[in-house]
C-alpha cells in the first residue's frame, strides 16, 4: 500500500476542515469461495477490494464519502466532499501530522496472513469430504449443499486525533446444508469457522461438520409437528445464544438507546432481567468469529458487561455515539466495508455459566420444550417483541427429552423473558457456527453463546394440539 503517514496526514487535513474529527478507513479485503451441490463445485470464485472511506465529524452532523481510486487527486477530492457535507469545508488553523509506520493492532487471532490461501484443491478436497461424510451418515440424506469461505482484511485507520494503526484480519468458513427424505423432508445445517487459517479445518474437520448436519436433517424428518400454547422452555447451550443476540443484544447497542428507540433506553442501573443473568459482548476472545483486534475504528476489541446478575450496566458504543452520550467506545464500532459508516454492533454476545448442571434444568420439567438450535428469527427493536424459528426441538415430558418436533416457533419480549429465566447451567460455550448479523443493511461477522437455559414460560407457536 502506497498510503503512508504523510498521505493519511494530507487526506485528514482536507477532511477536517471546520468539523472536530475525521478518519479515514482504508480496507483491502481478499475472499475466495467455493460451494458445492449436487456432488459438484457449482461455484469457485476470488474477489478484490480495496478502497478507502473518509469521515468528517461536526456535532451531530456526520459527513461521508468513499473511493477505489487511490490517487491523492481523488482521495483528496473524496476529503474535501466530506467535509462539505459535515459542515462548510472551511479551513482548520491547526492540522494534523502523522508520523512513522502504522502500529500493528495486537495479536487477536489464531493464525493467517495478508494474502495467505491454499490451493484450489484445498478447498475443493475439504467440500468433498463433507459430502462423503454426510451421505454415509444416513442412506436417507438425498441432497447436500456445502461451502467454504476463506478471507483475509487488511485495514488501517487513521484519526485527525494521531490514532494511526494497521490490523490484518483473517476470517474462515465451513458450511453444510443436508436434506433428509423420511415420512417428511428432514433440513439441517451445521457450520464453523473463526479469525483463522483454512488449517482450522484441520482440527475441527469437514467430516464433523457434516455429519452433524446431516444428523439434524435425520433427526428432523422423523420429526412431528409441534403443539401450540405456552410451556417451559430449555434453551439449549451454544447456539441458543442467537436468541440473547437477537432478543435482548441489538437492543443494547448505543445508537438504538441515543435515539430512545430501544425498549432499554436510559435504564442503565435498573434491573431489566432475572438475577441469575449476566450478559457479556466481548472484542478480544482469541480466534472468535467476531472478536477484532481493534474495531473499525481503531478502539482496542474489549471485554464489555451489559447485564450483570439482572442489572443493566452499560450499552455497546462506538465513537460517534458514545461521544454524544458522554461515555467512551467500547470497541463496538464496525461496519460491513470500506464504503459504509460504522455502527454500534455486537462481536462475541454471550451469557456466562450458573450452577446447574443440563440434567438438573431438563430433570425439573414435566412438560415442555427443549430449543436445541434455532433456524433464524427477527426483533423489533423499540418493543423487543421476537419470533424465533426452531431447527432443532425435542419434547420433555416427565423430565426426559423424548419426540422430536418440527413447525415450531418461539414469540415473545426479550425483557420479559430474562425476566422468566430460572435456571442457567454450568455448560457455557461459545456456538461453534456461522454466524453473521444485520443491521442497517450492513453484515459482520459475529459469535454467540450461552449455556443451558429454562425459561419459566414462553409462547410455542405450533400446529399440533398440546
Amino acid at each position: 500500500m502506497h498510503l503512508d503517514a504523510a498521505a493519511f496526514s494530507q487526506i485528514l487535513n482536507r477532511a477536517l476542515g471546520a468539523g472536530e474529527y475525521a478518519d479515514a478507513f482504508y480496507e483491502r479485503r481478499l475472499a475466495r469461495t467455493f460451494r458445492l451441490q449436487d456432488g459438484k463445485i457449482h461455484e469457485a470464485g476470488v474477489s478484490l477490494v480495496r478502497g478507502v472511506g473518509i469521515r468528517t465529524i461536526a456535532g451531530e452532523r456526520t459527513g461521508y464519502a468513499y473511493t477505489d481510486d487511490l490517487s491523492m487527486e481523488t482521495l483528496l477530492r473524496t476529503a474535501r466532499v466530506s467535509a462539505l457535507i459535515a459542515r462548510d469545508g472551511a479551513a482548520r488553523v491547526d492540522s494534523v501530522e502523522l508520523s512513522g509506520e502504522a502500529r500493528e493492532a495486537p495479536e487477536m487471532y489464531a493464525a493467517g496472513t495478508l494474502d495467505s490461501g491454499a490451493e484450489s484443491a484445498t478447498y475443493v478436497d475439504l467440500l468433498a469430504r463433507a459430502d462423503v461424510a454426510a451421505r454415509a451418515f444416513d442412506p436417507r440424506i438425498g441432497t447436500v449443499n456445502a461451502f467454504v469461505s476463506d478471507e483475509t482484511q487488511e485495514v488501517v485507520i487513521a484519526t485527525s486525533e494521531g490514532l494511526f494503526v494497521r490490523d490484518r484480519r483473517p476470517l474462515v468458513a465451513l458450511g453444510v446444508q443436508c436434506v433428509a427424505n423420511g415420512s417428511v423432508r428432514g433440513n439441517g445445517f451445521q457450520g464453523d469457522g473463526g479469525r483463522a487459517s483454512i488449517d482450522f479445518f484441520a482440527t475441527r474437520t469437514p467430516e464433523e461438520i457434516a455429519r452433524e448436519s446431516a444428523r439434524i436433517a435425520s433427526v428432523n424428518c422423523e420429526a412431528r409437528e409441534a403443539p401450540a400454547g405456552e410451556f417451559e422452555v430449555v434453551v439449549g447451550a451454544g447456539s441458543g445464544g442467537v436468541l440473547l443476540h437477537e432478543a435482548v443484544g441489538h437492543g443494547l447497542e448505543g445508537d438504538f438507546n441515543r435515539h430512545g428507540t430501544s425498549l432499554y433506553s436510559g435504564r442503565v442501573g435498573e434491573r431489566v432481567a432475572s438475577e441469575l443473568v449476566s450478559i457479556y459482548d466481548d472484542g478480544n476472545l482469541h480466534g472468535e468469529r467476531g472478536s477484532l483486534a481493534v474495531d473499525d475504528e481503531g478502539t482496542p476489541g474489549q471485554h464489555k458487561v451489559l447485564v450483570e446478575r439482572g442489572v443493566l450496566r452499560g450499552y455497546m458504543q462506538d465513537r460517534l455515539n458514545a461521544g454524544l452520550m458522554g461515555v467512551t467506545s467500547t470497541g463496538s464500532g464496525r461496519r460491513q466495508s470500506f464504503r459504509v459508516l460504522p455502527q454500534p454492533r455486537m462481536c462475541n454476545t454471550y451469557m456466562p455459566p450458573g450452577e446447574s448442571t443440563y440434567d438438573e434444568i431438563i430433570g425439573s420439567v414435566k412438560k415442555g420444550i427443549f430449543a436445541a438450535s434455532f433456524a433464524g428469527g427477527q426483533v423489533e427493536i423499540s418493543k423487543g417483541d421476537f419470533v424465533f424459528m426452531l431447527a432443532e426441538g425435542y419434547l420433555i415430558e416427565n423430565g426426559k427429552l423424548t419426540t422430536p418436533i418440527r413447525g415450531a416457533s418461539l414469540t415473545g419480549n426479550g425483557p420479559e423473558i430474562m425476566n422468566r429465566v430460572t435456571m442457567v447451567g454450568n455448560d457455557a460455550r461459545l456456538a461453534g457456527r456461522y454466524y453473521t448479523c444485520g443491521k442497517g443493511g450492513q453484515y459482520v461477522p459475529v459469535g454467540v453463546g450461552m449455556p443451558t437455559v429454562k425459561l419459566s414460560r414462553v409462547t410455542v407457536g405450533g400446529s399440533a394440539v398440546a
